[in-house]
C-alpha cells in the first residue's frame, strides 16, 4: 500500500529537518562560501558576468564534444538523430558564447531574469509548504524567494541598460542572500541540536 500524500509530506519534512540537524556545519560552510563569492561578484559585476559567460561557454562546448563522441559511438542506438541534435546544440551554444561573450552575457542576463522569477516563486511555495516543520527557518526561505523576485523586477525595470552589469551583480546579490539564509538555518539547527543534546 502506497503512503498517503499527507504521510509522504511528513516523511519528507522529517527527513529535511534531520538532514539539517545532522549536517548543520556543512550548511554553515556552504553559506559562508556563498557569501564570500557573492561579495566578490558585487564588487566587480561586469567582470563577474563575463567570467560566468565564458565559464558556461566552455562547459557547454566540452559537454557537447563528449556527447558527440558518445553519440557517434552508439549511432545504432534508438534516438540517434535527437542525441546528435542535442550534442550539436551544446557545441554551437558554447561556440557562440565564446565567439561573442558580451552578447552571450546579455542573453544569459535575460535567461537569469526568467530563472529569478521561477526560482523565487518555487522557493516561496516551498517555504509556505514547510513552515510547520521548519519553525522559524521557513521565513529565511521566504525572504530568499522574495529577493529573487525583486532582483528580476530590477533587471526588467532597467532594460536595456541593466544588461551589461546585471548578470554579475544580481548573481552576487542572490549568492549573498542565499548564503546568509543558509547560515541562519545552520545556526538555528545548531541551537536546536545543543538544546536537545
Amino acid at each position: 500500500m502506497s503512503p498517503t500524500p499527507r504521510s509522504f509530506n511528513s516523511i519528507v519534512s522529517m527527513t529535511l529537518t534531520e538532514g539539517i540537524h545532522d549536517h548543520w556545519r556543512l550548511f554553515l560552510i556552504e553559506g559562508v562560501v556563498l557569501c564570500i563569492l557573492g561579495v566578490a561578484e558585487i564588487i566587480v559585476p561586469p567582470i563577474a558576468g563575463l567570467v560566468a559567460t565564458v565559464f558556461l561557454a566552455w562547459l557547454l562546448l566540452m559537454a557537447g564534444c563528449v556527447a558527440l563522441f558518445s553519440t557517434f559511438r552508439a549511432r545504432r542506438a534508438p534516438g540517434f538523430p535527437w542525441s546528435l541534435l542535442s550534442a550539436l546544440a551544446a557545441v554551437i551554444a558554447g561556440g557562440v558564447l565564446l565567439w561573442s561573450p558580451l552578447r552571450g552575457m546579455v542573453a544569459l542576463t535575460l535567461v537569469l531574469t526568467v530563472f529569478f522569477i521561477v526560482d523565487g516563486v518555487v522557493i516561496i511555495i516551498l517555504a509556505l509548504e514547510h513552515r510547520r516543520e521548519l519553525t522559524r527557518r521557513w521565513q529565511w526561505m521566504m525572504v530568499n524567494g522574495v529577493i529573487d523576485l525583486v532582483l528580476a523586477a530590477i533587471i526588467i525595470s532597467g532594460l536595456p541598460g541593466t544588461l551589461l552589469w546585471a548578470l554579475g551583480l544580481l548573481v552576487g546579490i542572490d549568492m549573498l542572500f542565499g548564503g546568509a539564509s543558509l547560515i541562519a538555518i545552520a545556526l538555528e539547527a545548531r541551537k536546536e541540536v545543543l538544546r536537545s543534546g
